[in-house]
């Protein structure tokens, strides 16, 4: 019995001790935890005066295209060296000529109709010359004589027959001139649908051009655009106004200088977009032989169109513009502080901002989930941005 004491006792002052020294043993030191802080990519903004551009598309069209048609009957006799898709011409120049025989005999005719009208004139005004004399020696006044015992009538059909006589003559030699098929302007052959010896007949296509002094090409823009520009209610607002048109022309990228010509001053129904009209003379270079490369019709070209001037803005990242319009900016203890900005204008890359920023702002780049005041940063640029960007 007094083993088992023995033993109970050995074991519960062993438990004793383990318990005083678990108590009394000094409290181990702890490391300092370490203080929460988000990752983030910054940017110093500066103010500037910033050039808006705007950019659109299109397809390359020309001012004026025309579809010829015969307004005569006849043969083709003769085709210009030029009136093949592709030749070029000048206002004026001779495309086709058809058989002109049976218009020169037309033309004869009403010559000698209009010499025996003229032959007509002249009896009925000996005629009448010889009424009022005859008329005179009666002894009676003039005025009281009869219209018909001095020929009036007589001569005034005659005076008409002259006038119908001249417009034939007219009408004649019109007919006889548009036997030649002549070029309105200075163009281009698009398509050629008549050629030597073809009998064509009145209201016969014989072929389509178009204009090459100037091409034009009709710019979309939306409403986000519009608000780069300075406006298009009036042509003095876009008088003046560069456009910049890029494209590909025979395997080699190319820009040529244009200028805003007019708006079309109504809303497209199906995308709602509304248009320019930008120009360029002489796109295929036969004026100027130091162009580069032609602006053919029916090329597709991007346009970079001159918008309006912005005083005073800060450009920053679409990434940095958090919702309600405001930004999240680094402060100088790199801690997130949040103020509201005014957007003034905005392109595919870029907010622009005109009031909420000052010079040497540190904005903050990087997306952020939820934006905290006060929350501490840890700047992680590429490299040390110690100077305005």
């Amino acid at each position: 019995m007094k083993e088992k004491l023995k033993a109970v006792g050995v074991v519960l002052a062993a438990l004793f001790l383990a318990i005083m020294m678990n108590v009394l043993q000094p409290d181990a030191a702890k490391a300092p935890e370490p203080e929460a802080a988000i990752a983030v990519k910054t940017e110093f903004v500066t103010s500037s005066q910033l050039s808006m551009r705007v950019e659109s598309q299109g397809i390359v069209q020309p001012r004026t295209r025309t579809s010829l048609v015969s307004e005569v009957t006849g043969t083709v006799l003769a085709v210009a060296d030029a009136f093949v898709v592709g030749g070029t011409f000048q206002a004026g120049d001779m495309l086709l000529k058809l058989d002109p025989t049976d218009y020169e005999v037309a033309l004869q005719r009403a010559e000698a109709a209009l010499i025996s009208a003229k032959a007509m004139m002249e009896l009925e005004k000996a005629r009448s010359v010889q009424a009022e004399k005859e008329w005179a020696m009666t002894g009676r006044p003039k005025a009281d004589a009869p219209l018909l015992a001095l020929r009036r009538p007589y001569l005034l059909e005659a005076q008409a027959n002259l006038l119908r006589a001249k417009a034939e003559v007219r009408q004649a030699k019109i007919k006889l001139d548009k036997t030649v098929i002549r070029a309105p302007y200075a163009g281009m052959v698009s398509k050629k649908l008549a050629d030597m010896g073809q009998f064509v007949t009145i209201g016969t296509r014989i072929g389509e051009t178009f204009a090459i002094d100037f091409i034009e090409v009709r710019l979309p823009l939306t409403e986000r655009d519009l608000t780069m520009m300075e406006g298009m209610t009036t042509p003095a607002s876009l008088s003046g106004k560069k456009v910049v048109l890029s494209g590909t022309v025979d395997g080699i990228n190319t820009s040529w200088a244009a200028d805003v010509e007019r708006s079309e001053g109504v809303v497209d129904e199906l995308n709602r977009s509304q248009y320019l009209v930008a120009r360029v003379a002489d796109p295929y270079g036969l004026k100027d032989s130091s162009m580069v490369a032609p602006l053919r019709v029916g090329t597709f070209v991007k346009a970079s169109i001159e918008g309006k001037l912005l005083n005073n803005v800060f450009k920053i990242p679409r990434s940095s513009l958090l919702e309600g319009s405001r930004v999240a900016l680094a402060d100088a203890n790199d801690l997130l502080t949040i103020v509201a900005v005014t957007v003034a204008s905005a392109d595919d890359n870029h907010y622009y901002i005109s009031a909420g920023l000052k010079n040497g702002d540190q904005v903050v780049t990087s997306a952020l989930g939820t934006p905290i005041e006060g929350l501490k940063l840890r700047i992680k640029n590429d490299m040390n941005l110690g100077a305005a960007q």
